[in-house]
């Protein structure tokens, strides 16, 4: 049960019915975190609109998954692995790659690489090593994918602490653990 309460889109006014409108036009659903976001309509604005300006990255939407996917594991984020874990799948990544992002790997080494400086980044709150910036450049990625991993991984991070504070009902089909997954 969530520890903030999530806003019902059938009786939401204002600004929240309205962003509310755009993502069930999008997914199909209001999930529970941007139901919980939207106890801040600015928040959940903000949410919506650094998702957005992420899409026209250069990282591909296969890789910002991955992203999301070690960020959350890094973090303990079960409602984001659930909801990374299907929509890792839309994305065209088979079991073995989500378990793999999970772990920080992946088959081509440039984005193994920036899956593990993601996860760097998460566990040194941004106080990465000269070593992992070296690493993550030695893989072959250029500085716009670096600061652009650095913004997925933010972007993931405010939705994994938030779900954490407020144990977000998860409302996607839940991931298995990590020693059993796929």
């Amino acid at each position: 049960m969530n520890r903030i309460p999530t806003i019902d889109p059938t009786t939401a006014t204002g600004q929240n019915a309205q962003l509310f409108g755009a993502i069930k036009a999008k997914l199909g659903m209001v999930p529970n975190l941007m139901r919980t976001f939207a106890q801040s309509p600015a928040v959940l604005q903000a949410y919506l609109g650094f998702g957005a300006a992420l899409d026209g990255t250069s990282l591909p939407a296969r890789v910002r998954e991955q992203l999301a996917l070690v960020t959350a594991e890094t973090n303990g984020c079960d409602y984001c692995l659930s909801a990374h874990t299907l929509l890792g799948k839309g994305a065209g990544l088979t079991p073995e790659a989500i378990e793999a992002a999970r772990r920080g790997d992946a088959v081509d080494t440039k984005v193994a690489a920036l899956l593990q400086f993601a996860r760097a980044v998460v566990e040194t709150h941004g106080k990465v090593s000269d070593e992992a910036l070296a690493a993550v450049r030695a893989a072959g990625a250029s500085d716009a994918e670096i600061v652009e991993t650095v913004a997925v991984t933010v972007l993931n991070i405010l939705t994994n602490y938030t779900n954490n504070v407020a144990r977000t009902a998860i409302d996607f089909p839940r991931a298995k653990p990590l020693a059993v997954a796929v």
